[in-house]
């Protein structure tokens, strides 16, 4: 089976083909293609990937290129992890923004619109090419913001597209754990929401209907409650208050101010550590003259990337370090190969992914794209039937999909006046004149916001 990744040279290719080279089963991926504009990025990883594969027999055979139709053409599998702009350009969100003393990350708030601005072009052009030159495939959408982006492909692919997402496995992989159940990858979870925007309701384990839900007792334990990340991030009180367990990506709304506060008085905003970080991971890469050693080098690259990540968020929660339970995420490769096994094997899965709402949430039409538990077997995914969402979460949820539709207007339109209106829409921003100042600054930052036009 052939498998593309689009953003070939990406720092988390190797978590993919790690995951591969688990893989033993009949009809696993024996070929992947990498493809990338950056040839030194794509070489580098090829590198990574080689080291990895040292030893391992019947490793897949790994290609690059930075031809894009080639790439696609015959493919079984495209798994896109672009990132438009690079980090160069998420560093620039984020300093945009916190210069209008708004949120600038990368998938929420003003940040998260100025990079769905320059994706959804370039996403709609690759699902395109998808239907023309390799129309049976499946495209699963890692790049972000990964539910925007994926509504956006879906406009061309259908149900064929389909977004993942660690947080909300890490999330509730780590609650089961504290919850005391004995295979927290096998517990279900009641989630809803919007990618980067949803709620753990409730954890069920073991067989049949007479499942309880195990939730509430998370609540009435004041250590338990805050032995795991959200729970120190969120503090016990808040999450009482709430009765459920947001996914981390919710501290940028309910702390708001005290994130943009620890942003603006971080040495480095997270865009600009990590493309410093990468850059020094590539240079060294470059000079390198064979693959031996190059598996360490991006190890340990890899483990400074997650023992930081959102170190903003921790400090303005007095949160701490990171514990060792909180550095396992989800697992992104791990969905991802789930996903694809469940669909080419027709091996029955129930995952947490990004697909189209069809009937699942009564607030939102059929074709906006949702981040709920789904079915996946040989004919794809099909959202699981979920309580409605009440209170501030659909309003959340509503708003912020209304916001999504702006972008994608804009993307598709070259409207300037659709993607101001989705600046001014969106909660963490709180004046027209700051989102047109937002967007006039993005479009001095990003010479590829040129297409927006009055």
């Amino acid at each position: 089976m052939r498998l593309t990744i689009l953003g070939g040279g990406g720092f988390r290719v190797p978590l993919v083909y790690g995951a591969l080279l688990r893989d033993h089963a009949e009809g696993r991926v024996t070929h992947v293609t990498l493809h990338d504009l950056d040839r030194a990025r794509l070489t580098a990883i090829a590198r990574v990937l080689a080291d990895q594969a040292d030893g391992v027999p019947d490793a897949p055979s790994v290609t690059v290129t930075t031809d894009l139709d080639e790439a696609l053409r015959g493919t079984e599998f495209v798994f896109s992890a672009i990132r438009v702009g690079g980090l160069e350009g998420r560093a620039a969100d984020e300093r945009v923004a916190l210069a209008e003393g708004v949120l600038g990350q990368e998938t929420v708030g003003a940040g998260g619109i100025a990079y769905g601005l320059r994706t959804v072009p370039v996403a709609v052009d690759i699902a395109r090419r998808v239907a023309r030159l390799a129309p049976d495939a499946w495209v699963i959408n890692f790049t972000n913001p990964a539910g925007l982006v994926t509504e956006a492909m879906s406009r061309h692919l259908g149900d064929r597209v389909i977004g993942i997402c660690d947080s909300p496995v890490g999330l509730g992989r780590r609650v089961a754990r504290v919850l005391g159940v004995t295979d927290p990858a096998a517990a279900r979870l009641d989630y809803v929401g919007l990618n980067h925007l949803g709620w753990l309701r409730g954890v069920y384990a073991g067989d049949g209907p007479g499942r309880d839900n195990l939730l509430p007792a998370l609540f009435d334990d004041e250590r338990a409650l805050t032995s795991f990340e959200e729970g120190r991030l969120f503090g016990a009180e808040w999450l009482r208050s709430l009765g459920l367990v947001p996914n981390e990506y919710l501290h940028y709304y309910y702390f708001n101010r005290e994130t943009v506060t620890a942003y603006r008085e971080a040495k480095q905003t997270r865009g600009a550590f990590l493309r410093d970080q990468q850059a020094r991971f590539y240079d060294g890469m470059a000079n390198r003259t064979s693959a031996s050693g190059a598996l360490a080098a991006w190890d340990r690259t890899r483990a400074e990337r997650e023992a930081t990540y959102m170190a903003e968020n921790r400090e303005a929660a007095g949160a701490g370090e990171r514990a060792a339970d909180d550095l396992e995420s989800g697992g992104y490769e791990y969905v991802a190969l789930a996903l694809m096994r469940a669909i080419a094997r027709d091996e029955h899965a129930t995952l947490i992914l990004n697909v189209r709402n069809g009937d699942t949430l009564s607030l939102l039409d059929e074709a906006a794209v949702v981040e709920v538990p789904c079915l996946v077997d040989a004919t794809g995914a099909r959202p699981v039937a979920v309580s409605p969402l009440t209170g501030h979460e659909a309003g959340l949820v509503a708003a912020v999909k209304a916001v999504e539709r702006c972008v994608l207007e804009a993307g598709e339109s070259g409207s300037a006046r659709a993607a101001v209106k989705a600046f001014a829409l969106h909660p963490l921003v709180d004046s027209v004149g700051v989102a047109r100042r937002l967007l006039d600054g993005y479009r001095s930052a990003h010479p590829g916001l040129g297409y927006l036009r009055s």
